[in-house]
């Protein structure tokens, strides 16, 4: 049961008329949410409630612009008209933010996921106390670009790079955001937005973006690959999100190998310790590599996958290497998890007409088992969107609770 959902119960007795209405109301805006326009005699065959019910808590959640007659359908007997309803879409507003180290990503939607604007802008931000500033001044410009006040926001999601650690209220493993994973953040940047937010794992975002909105959403579980500035993996399992026992579910970066060469004594590994695996495949790891190769040390990844591109033999050994690591991780993941399907998202992971030959090549000689791997439908989005679609989630409890509370807390 989520917090909202026990608040709501804990409001209320069981079997009183205050709780039925709002349980008969929440029935009704969820069925709205996730099918097209309805009438109430539709409602009520899909519902199971009596119509004079579905009437009188349409009337009730109309009221509170929560819902909207949206026009009328015609029916086949006799021609009677019926008016439909829909989920209002201006009962409230999200924030969505994909924060990355060279780039945030922005966006405002109404409650029904439609983005009214986004944003990209570069991130220049020196330390964690100036990116928190970058982060509420763009997400406010945008909200007034919306022509929105401030207030009509219901809750913001920032998709981050790391692990938020509940208990200590910190993001974890973050490094290439430098102070982020310092003590007093996530308070510093509730204080500067001055609303319900969240702050959740990237990968984990990308990973319901797709669910939502890309090849997941014909997946009942798979995992989602993210490789660029960083390695990260989401995992939906059944449609759910996985976090693990700690929240740190899918950090692959982790795996313990991917590196020709291992020191054999270390010191006690921190927080800020970036993986194995990370360290041998993201975009560091490739331009370092380059230089092995015999490729100018200026090239960045996209010149190397250009270059790779365009037939030259040193940047076409390098993508070679790049996909067999990567295939020692993907043969991993389907040996433990045997998803339907395993997306590949960041900067690097979408070059797929140059990595997934080299990768299904890599996992024929590694395992027996089939996995499907794809390039994700949502390019650079997926994080941006997984952001919106958690967003939403979260407030439309959120919404319906204010509305409960506002009509029916005089009742308890």
């Amino acid at each position: 049961m989520s917090t909202t959902e026990s608040n709501l119960h804990n409001e209320y007795q069981t079997g009183t008329p205050s709780l039925l209405r709002s349980i008969n109301e929440r029935t009704l805006l969820e069925y709205l949410r996730s099918h097209k326009p309805t009438s109430r005699a539709q409602l009520a065959r899909a519902t199971g409630l009596s119509k004079p019910t579905v009437s009188q808590a349409l009337a009730s959640l109309e009221r509170a612009s929560l819902v909207r007659a949206v026009g009328q359908s015609i029916s086949g007997k006799g021609g009677r008209t019926a008016i439909l309803y829909e989920p209002h879409p201006d009962a409230g507003y999200v924030v969505g933010i994909d924060l990355g180290r060279g780039w945030v990503r922005a966006a405002v939607a109404n409650l029904t996921g439609q983005i009214l604007v986004r944003m990209n802008k570069s991130n220049d931000a020196q330390n964690a106390s100036a990116l928190v500033t970058l982060l509420s001044q763009l997400a406010r410009d945008l909200v007034a670009q919306a022509g929105l006040s401030w207030s009509q926001v219901v809750h913001a999601v920032i998709g981050t790079p790391g692990v938020f650690d509940e208990q200590s209220k910190r993001v974890l493993f973050a490094s290439n955001l430098p102070g982020w994973g310092r003590h007093g953040l996530v308070t510093e940047l509730q204080a500067a937005f001055g609303l319900s937010l969240s702050v959740e794992n990237d990968a984990n975002l990308a990973a319901l973006g797709e669910r939502s909105f890309g090849w997941g959403s014909s997946a009942g579980t798979f995992v989602y690959i993210t490789l660029g500035t960083g390695i990260g993996m989401g995992i939906i399992i059944n449609g759910a999100l996985y976090r693990g026992g700690h929240g740190a579910a899918g950090e692959i970066g982790f795996l313990p190998f991917g590196l020709d060469e291992i020191a054999e004594e270390t010191e006690k590994i921190s927080d800020v310790y970036l993986g194995m695996f990370e360290e041998a495949t993201a975009a560091k790891a490739i331009v370092r590599q380059a230089q092995k190769f015999g490729l100018p040390a200026s090239f960045s990844p996209k010149q190397i996958f250009d270059a790779a591109q365009q037939g030259n033999s040193k940047a076409l050994a390098l993508i070679e290497q790049e996909g067999y690591r990567l295939a020692l991780a993907v043969s991993t993941i389907t040996a433990i998890l045997d998803p339907e399907l395993i997306v590949l998202g960041g900067g690097i992971g979408q070059r797929d007409t140059l990595l997934l030959p080299v990768l299904e090549r890599r996992l024929q000689q590694l395992t027996p088992l089939k996995p499907r791997v794809v390039a994700s439908k949502l390019g650079d989005d997926g994080i941006l969107l997984g952001s919106i679609a958690t967003a939403l989630e979260i407030a439309h409890k959120l919404v319906f609770q204010h509305y409960v509370n506002s009509n029916y807390g005089a009742s308890k």
